[in-house]
């Protein structure tokens, strides 16, 4: 049985702490996604919609008690629900997970996503206080690599550091990989240029529902996109993780909140309704490495993806790629060999913003949004994900 993606609907992505999201709650943002996403499907009952599947990778504070169920109800659709952590991979965990539900034959409708609202969750404890002993050495290896001159990134010979902070993972692909910090400025003006002027000419406003905050504000864009930035800009700024490195707060990821969401349909429910699919879940991929490379995930999920799906780079007219790092996104798309003109092509996370369980499903909906007007076939979906893991999901467009 084929699953189909029949509607997608995201939030505006909000600066956490002090941008324009801050004061909503993520149960009331993940709902209003819901909502959204059966407004695009008036054939569809929401007594239909037999799970709402929803990520989050930081489920703390108000993002806990199974948001999942808690937004199904406040949504009115009133289904089961179930929260998935897979760090940043959290919400294409949601979709892969409905898709299979589906080829199963165990379920005709689903309601996949995720949500992250860093500005709502309370701060993480101590790594000292939380870490397994036995990963000791790693943590002293990587705090002795934060104060050094740089140099090449050995796989470490005992266990990896399963708890290292995601900026240090950046600079390990930067070590590995040799890519340059110029060529980090330069793909992070990039994404700045494409997303400021997809964000100029409109075209987000068909993927975004407008949140109406606490206060009353009406929020339609996301926060993000800085016009104007420039490669001599960002080379001023000083690096973030380790002296003399490369990745910087101008070439990553800022923090954020938002949600976003697709629902997922059984052909047979598909064609009993009569309704019009905007993509077909072709297949998938999940990988482990390193988690000291994590940001290299992509690479061999892609190649799952594409090797179960039967195509090449060739097929694929579109790719996205989650932006947490400029050089992870470098280092993937080199060892894929993804022409530049098919990537991100609207910019991404580092100017869009990176919502840790939102994004997943907001590059999905960016995705098929992009092959919809392109005219594409086949789209690669491909995130980097923290603790050493990077998944895949192919979609084509019908």
């Amino acid at each position: 049985m084929e699953a189909f993606i029949v509607a997608a609907s995201r939030t505006p992505i909000g600066r956490a702490h002090k941008g324009s999201l801050a004061g909503c709650r993520p149960d009331d943002l993940s709902a209003l996604v819901i909502r959204s996403l059966l407004e695009k499907v008036p054939a569809l009952s929401p007594d239909e919609v037999e799970d709402v599947i929803w990520g989050s990778a930081l489920p703390r504070g108000e993002q806990s008690g199974n948001i999942a169920r808690i937004a199904s109800i406040l949504s009115g659709v009133d289904s089961p629900g179930t929260t998935v952590s897979r760090a940043c991979g959290s919400s294409l965990q949601t979709i892969r997970m409905a898709a299979h539900a589906i080829r199963a034959l165990e379920g005709d409708v689903f309601i996949a996503g995720g949500v992250e609202c860093v500005s709502r969750v309370p701060a993480n404890d101590p790594i000292e206080k939380i870490a397994n002993p036995l990963f000791a050495d790693a943590r002293k290896r990587t705090e002795a690599r934060t104060n050094a001159a740089p140099g090449p990134w050995t796989p470490p010979g005992g266990l990896p550091d399963i708890y290292i902070t995601m900026g240090q993972t950046a600079e390990n692909v930067a070590s590995l990989t040799g890519i340059t910090r110029e060529e980090q400025d330069a793909f992070a003006c990039r994404s700045q240029e494409l997303a400021t002027e997809s964000q100029k000419n409109g075209y987000f406003a068909a993927e975004i529902v407008p949140v109406t905050t606490p206060d009353g504000d009406l929020v339609v864009r996301d926060d993000g996109p800085r016009p104007g930035t420039t490669v001599e800009v960002l080379a001023g700024l000083k690096p973030a993780f380790r002296v003399d490195g490369s990745v910087t707060a101008g070439n990553s990821c800022p923090l954020n909140d938002g949600s976003a969401a697709v629902i997922v349909m059984s052909e047979r429910r598909v064609r009993e309704l009569d309704i019009e699919p905007i993509g077909r879940v072709v297949s998938t991929g999940v990988s482990s490495l390193d988690p000291e490379i994590m940001g290299l995930g992509p690479i061999e999920a892609s190649r799952q993806a594409m090797t179960r799906a039967g195509l090449t780079m060739d097929d694929i007219d579109l790719v996205e790629i989650n932006e947490a790092f400029a050089v992870q996104v470098l280092g993937s798309a080199r060892e894929l060999e993804i022409p530049l003109e098919k990537l991100n092509v609207h910019g991404g996370g580092i100017a869009l913003g990176h919502p840790f369980g939102m994004t997943g499903a907001r590059i999905m909906t960016t995705l098929l949004h992009g092959l919809s007007e392109s005219g594409g076939r086949y789209g690669l979906e491909t995130m980097c994900v923290g603790g050493g893991q990077g998944m895949a999901m192919i979609v084509e467009r019908l």
